[in-house]
């Protein structure tokens, strides 16, 4: 029996942009002048870059017709209208504030909510968002299902523990804590999804307490398709209809639209409370811009407009869902443990589990993150303890994260399998010698998203813990 083809892409290329591969000696020279940090490395010495799928999707013919028809009136511009239009139809909230990215809709809605010492439950929260709240001196909490730490591909491992939430409140109060957020899909877990019955509980015990009820919906369509796909009762439903479903059930949004929005920049807050919609504005305008406009130019607005319609085609989806799973079998065939099932928007490889022989402190994702660049060009990120970890300020112990994970984070519309497929040979290269890769320390870091600017070096041979 034949193997489960991939859909072909349902699009064609119409423009290309050349990469080109460094030789080893020359990458080996990039990683040590950028202290071994894969973000101080310049795009022009990469090959592959899936450090991230936000902001680097490739347009559509139909964005870029968008792009001319920007208005760029500093007040009450047609763009800002039609996009708008575009998120109160989708999103279903009356209120639109647009930002330039998600990490200011975060800023907004702290700096607006949160007191000093307020909780904030999340399903998982990931870095920004986790910044955001420790920088306005509130106290995230993550709240993951069970499931999310079973190595079985169980469906919407994203999902929060209804539970512990509900135990969470009643140890706390609901005056200790700001706001509850739902994460979709939830990224730190493995770009896993959330089902509409965990979503609906979520809602219904945070209106039992009085609660604001957010979510981090950055990729909301992926999201809603493995609802339609996996979720009993939605299988005909449209991806709109369950977008609307999912968002009926919230106070508001706030979203990075450079993911979902199939766009280079953009985001915004979508909300129902006028109070709480004019205390935002007030401050928008302080850090952003006039909130017909956020930081963004008209033509960003017009092209999001376009994106958000586009990124709810169900071929399209299809296909996106169906090429990060081709991905991951590629991955786990070469040998490296994943994350499964694959979620949304990436692969994730459990770099705990292949360096077994580095400790949580030695950063053993950054380990493979380094290796793929060195052996092929390759960017990844780790989400492990050198995102997630540090001190913690309320016991002064160093924290590590659950799993020490590396993310390769796939582009809308812009790699081929052919690009995977090479990825996968190295891979397959690196897991031939897993046992010869060291572990890493921190020389430098600033207070908050350390992995961002951090320096580090390797860690000499005889600290690692070798497997006997």
């Amino acid at each position: 029996m034949s193997k489960k083809r991939q859909p072909a892409e349902p699009y064609r290329i119409k423009a290309v942009e050349s990469i080109k591969l460094l030789s080893r000696h020359e990458r080996e020279q990039r990683i040590v002048a950028a202290n071994y940090n894969i973000f101080k490395i310049d795009a022009a010495d990469i090959y592959i870059d899936l450090l991230t799928d936000s902001g680097t999707a490739a347009m559509s013919n139909r964005q870029w017709a968008a792009l001319m028809l920007g208005d760029e009136s500093y007040a009450g511009a047609r763009s800002f209208r039609r996009f708008e239009r575009t998120v109160q139809e989708i999103f279903g909230k009356k209120y639109v504030l647009p930002c330039h990215q998600g990490r200011v809709t975060e800023n907004l809605l702290f700096s607006t909510i949160l007191k000093k010492g307020q909780f904030v439950p999340n399903n998982t929260h990931f870095d920004t968002t986790k910044g955001n709240c420790l920088h306005k001196g509130g106290i995230p909490i993550d709240l993951p299902c069970k499931e999310s730490l079973s190595d079985e591909p169980l469906p919407f491992k994203g999902n929060m523990d209804t539970e512990r939430l509900e135990a969470f409140i009643n140890e706390h109060g609901t005056e200790s804590i700001a706001m509850v957020i739902m994460t979709i899909t939830n990224n730190t877990i493995g770009g896993q999804p959330v089902s509409m019955a965990n979503i609906r509980e979520v809602s219904e015990i945070c209106k039992k307490h009085g609660l604001l009820f957010y979510y981090d919906c950055a990729r909301f369509a992926e999201n809603a398709f493995f609802i339609k796909r996996d979720e009993t009762g939605y299988s005909t439903r449209s991806i709109r209809e369950i977008a609307a479903e999912m968002f009926s059930y919230c106070d508001g949004a706030m979203m990075s639209a450079k993911k979902d929005g199939l766009a280079n920049m953009g985001g915004f807050i979508a909300l129902d409370d006028e109070q709480l919609y004019r205390k935002l504005a007030e401050l928008l305008i302080l850090i952003e811009g006039f909130p017909t406009y956020g930081g963004l130019a008209g033509r960003d607005m017009d092209i999001l407009a376009v994106g958000l319609e586009e990124v709810m085609d169900f071929d399209y989806l299809d296909f996106r869902i169906e090429q990060v799973a081709y991905f991951a079998r590629k991955i786990k065939e070469a040998g490296m443990p994943i994350i499964e099932p694959a979620g949304g928007h990436a692969v994730f490889i459990d770099a705990g589990r292949l360096l077994d022989h580095i400790p949580a402190n030695q950063f053993p994702g950054q380990g493979v993150a380094v290796e793929l660049y060195t052996e092929g060009g390759i960017r990844v990120s780790e989400i492990g303890s050198l995102m997630f970890g540090g001190v913690d300020p309320e016991t002064g112990k160093e924290q590590f994260a659950s799993k020490e994970l590396v993310r390769l984070a796939l582009p809308r519309r812009v790699f081929t399998n052919s690009h995977l497929d090479f990825v996968a040979e190295v891979a397959g290269k690196i897991v031939a010698r897993k046992d010869e890769i060291c572990g890493y320390k921190i020389v430098h870091q600033s207070e908050f998203l350390r992995h961002f600017t951090c320096d580090l070096a390797k860690c000499q041979v005889e600290t690692v813990k070798v497997k006997s």
